[in-house]
């Protein structure tokens, strides 16, 4: 569900405020003290005023105005601005450049982005924290097809322009029994510097690499797509195009159809939903090296998802946060904001309005764990 209106924003912010306030007044087990929190959901301090200045990922859009809501409902002093247009790229670049208080990135520092956060952040360095769970959705217009299935081999053909119709022979292979027109296809593809596109391109070249010969990055590596900015200016290039396809965050797609992926090399096709994201990130998520300690970015292994009701391509989002900031109050401030998303209550506020999977129990107590360290 999107928000239409802001009647139905308020709605939601005062349910999560509710909510939050449930879980906030129960106490330990035995306690007579004052209520406490539970670990992954920390209570937001009323009382906090100042300004969060980010932007990055459009994948986060969604579930950014929703944690805003959410959190401003309680926090009344507080202003969030979040940029989506800056997509990932934009985002840790402003970020690093001091621009921003935290950026929203579908994918964690690369080593040189890292090194680079000393000079913003001091000798105790940057963390990455995922937030953030849905997943790549392959978008398409096709007039008399609804239920496509494509298989990695399939998707990584179209993408590198090695399929020009709709009616090719491997296309009709994965869909068998459906007829497909020969409609030339449009792959439509982000310009900016995307998470998404890492997300994807990660994909591609882990389990299509005999298909997919260019490697995975931020910057769509193959010319010749009709290239747009951001998620949205994707999603309404497939919109309006017949014979389109794309790529976006699943939260961001709307009423688009999406195909359903083949996971594995088995022969089952699973569409988009939250549950299984889960099931995929679960299989396949595991610590990368960092040597920054609180920092919790993850390698997917997209080799190890091969349960068919996982849907084949997570996408997982991040905060990026120095551990050490120029002003105590802004650390404040960026921690309790941050904290709340990472929270119980912070994801389903999410799920509700974006349609995302909820962060793993886990995970999120290792973010609270983690944000101790900043100040």
């Amino acid at each position: 569900m999107k928000f239409r209106n802001a009647a139905a924003m308020g709605a939601i912010a005062i349910t999560a405020a509710i909510a939050l306030s449930s879980c906030s007044s129960t106490t330990d087990a035995g306690s007579t003290g004052s209520p406490k929190p539970s670990a992954s959901t920390p209570a937001v301090d009323s009382t906090l005023t100042g300004t969060l200045t980010a932007g990055g990922s459009s994948a986060q859009a969604n579930a950014q105005t929703a944690w805003t809501a959410a959190f401003t409902a309680q926090a009344k002093g507080v202003t969030i601005n979040y940029d989506k247009s800056q997509g990932s790229g934009g985002g840790v670049t402003n970020w690093l450049a001091g621009s921003y208080d935290f950026a929203g990135s579908d994918a964690p520092l690369k080593p040189a982005q890292a090194t680079a956060a000393a000079t913003t952040c001091g000798a105790d360095g940057a963390i990455n924290l995922p937030v953030y769970l849905d997943g790549v959705a392959i978008i398409y217009n096709l007039d008399g097809v609804k239920d496509l299935k494509l298989s990695s081999a399939t998707i990584a053909k179209i993408f590198s322009l090695k399929i020009t119709t709709w009616n090719d022979p491997a296309i009709a292979a994965d869909n068998s029994g459906a007829t497909l027109p020969a409609t030339p296809i449009t792959t439509v593809t982000r310009s900016d510097g995307s998470g998404t596109t890492q997300n994807f391109t990660n994909y591609l070249s882990t389990v299509a690499a005999a298909d997919w010969t260019y490697p995975a990055s931020n910057a769509w590596p193959v010319a010749g797509s009709s290239a747009q900015q951001g998620g949205s200016g994707v999603v309404n290039t497939v919109k309006a195009g017949a014979g389109t396809i794309g790529y976006a965050d699943h939260s961001a797609i709307g009423a688009l159809t999406s195909a359903s992926i083949q996971v594995g090399t088995s022969k089952d096709f699973v569409a988009f939903s939250a549950k299984g994201a889960s099931a995929a990130f679960s299989a396949s998520a595991g610590s990368a090296d960092s040597t920054v300690q609180g920092d919790l970015a993850q390698k997917l292994d997209y080799t190890k998802i091969t349960d068919k009701s996982a849907y084949p391509i997570p996408l997982l989002s991040y905060q990026i946060i120095c551990k050490t900031f120029k002003s105590a109050d802004q650390a404040k401030l960026t921690k309790a904001y941050v904290g709340f998303i990472a929270s119980e209550v912070g994801q389903k506020v999410a799920a509700t309005n974006a349609g995302s999977a909820p962060v793993p129990a886990a995970m999120l107590a290792k973010i609270q764990t983690s944000l101790k360290l900043v100040k």
